[in-house]
């Protein structure tokens, strides 16, 4: 890997060497912190999970060739080589960080609390149409994540379009010094992580650190409908992007490309008129729900600002594709699975059931808990159960401690929406398949760790 030799992974590190000397210049053929993946010639990582030392696999990942190994643990005299850190977690940042530095390529950096898979599949989308692009895999957006997303790059990638998401201060500070961006995205700022960031305006800061390693002529681009994301006069001097679906923002700032005349085509997508500051432009949303429109002008004004022609920016949204748990239709013998069940919060639940409303048979919605919703958790899943309520919803079922707080708020706000609560999963899909019919849409969402993939995947055992 380009730079990545014994040498140059110790400094960065601020390590100590332990071996031969003639491997110091030799360059490592890979690097994971996985050892299952471990390869001839790579380097391993050794991070400590919650429940299981990492440093047992070293006698494992040499076994299987592995170049050298870098420990937060003295292994004494080996007859391999290693390297002894601090931290294994913080040493696998400053290896990212020099294997990064290692291309000139540009980066796109992508925060926010809503939207940020989404925003990154467009945004790689569009820039697809002109660059070789290397984009985040799925969400691997953190600490671990974010690193090995920078070790796939290839001396082939012009463009890298990185996913980054925090629930602490300090997080992003630390993935945007890896990351270096050229561009910086940031979504909305919404109600996700308040358990450790307080309030919004905490999130607004956690999640503008980003900015203090945007490269130094680099681009700031941001959602202007959002409230606290269009107070932001500048960066690094800079006034910042906006875009939205109106010409100014919510202070009234011009926004730089925004959208009008924008149609609902239901499952299928949507269709807006986008003004660009040459010309005005329909363009297709292949894409269910308003939300993506405006992650569509996130990829408009990132293509536009790495030189694409509208054109090109229009022909990348209309070819934009969901991945698992994000929006993505799954159709089962005559019966449509919303999978959107990677992650949520108020904002994304509220934004989920809106795409429901847009089918043609019963909506059914599967809702589950939302986490890290500090203090106002039960108040914050009664009203997406009132919302629920209030979108005219055919059948609502629910499933965990806090959602008897959204079943609640379903009931007081509906007379006629179906409503059933369940203490496990097990419980709800028994249910769930005996009720439903064919030509029915059923909306599967919940946070990653109620598991709801589980229930895509037995409601689609079970239809075909």
């Amino acid at each position: 890997m380009k730079n990545l030799t014994l040498r140059n992974i110790t400094k960065a590190c601020h390590g100590e060497y332990r071996g031969p000397e003639n491997l110091l210049d030799k360059e490592v053929a890979g690097v994971t912190i996985d050892s299952r993946k471990v390869e001839k010639d790579y380097l391993f990582i050794a991070i400590d999970g919650e429940r299981v030392n990492a440093h047992k696999f070293i006698p494992d990942t040499i076994e299987k060739g592995a170049m050298c190994v870098i420990s937060h643990e003295d292994l004494g005299e080996t007859d391999f080589p290693y390297i002894l850190v601090e931290s294994t977690g913080q040493a696998l940042l400053d290896t990212a960080k020099l294997y990064r530095d290692s291309f000139d390529i540009k980066v796109v950096g992508i925060t926010g609390s809503v939207g940020k898979t989404s925003t990154k599949e467009m945004i790689a989308s569009v820039l697809s149409q002109k660059y070789c692009v290397h984009k985040t895999l799925g969400n691997f957006n953190n600490e671990w994540g974010l690193p090995i997303t920078i070790f796939e790059m290839n001396e082939k990638h012009q463009v890298a379009v990185l996913e980054m998401g925090v629930n602490h201060f300090g997080e992003m500070r630390r993935l945007s010094s890896v990351a270096s961006p050229d561009i910086c995205v940031i979504t909305n700022i919404g109600l996700c992580h308040l358990e450790n960031l307080g309030s919004r305006d905490g999130i607004l800061k956690a999640k503008t650190e980003i900015f203090e390693h945007l490269n130094g002529t680099g681009t700031v681009i941001l959602n202007g409908e959002d409230d606290r994301l269009s107070t932001v006069e500048n960066v690094n001097g800079k006034v910042p992007v906006f875009y939205g679906k109106s010409e100014k923002n919510q202070c009234g700032k011009e926004n730089c490309i925004y959208a009008t005349e924008i149609r609902n085509l239901g499952l299928d997508g949507m269709k807006a008129v986008f003004h660009f500051p040459e010309c005005t432009k329909e363009v297709e949303i292949p894409i269910p729900g308003e939300h993506n429109v405006l992650n569509a002008l996130a990829g408009a004004c990132v293509g536009m600002e790495l030189g694409l022609d509208v054109e090109q920016i229009c022909a990348g949204i209309k070819k934009a594709q969901t991945i698992g748990g994000r929006t993505n239709l799954i159709h089962a013998n005559d019966m449509l699975i919303i999978d959107d069940c990677y992650n949520a919060n108020p904002v994304s639940m509220r934004a989920s059931i809106d795409v429901l409303t847009q089918a043609k048979g019963r909506m059914i919605a599967v809702l589950g808990d939302m986490g890290e919703l500090g203090a106002d958790e039960k108040r914050l899943h009664y009203e997406v159960g009132a919302y629920a309520a209030s979108r005219g919803l055919d059948a609502l079922f629910c499933c965990g401690e806090l959602s008897k707080e959204l079943a609640k708020g379903a009931e007081e706000h509906s007379e006629t929406m179906e409503i059933f609560y369940f203490a496990t999963k097990e419980e709800l899909l028994l249910h769930l398949k005996s009720y439903l019919k064919k030509g029915d849409t059923i909306l599967v969402k919940a946070s990653h760790f109620m598991e709801f993939p589980d229930i895509v995947r037995s409601l689609q055992a079970s239809v075909q």
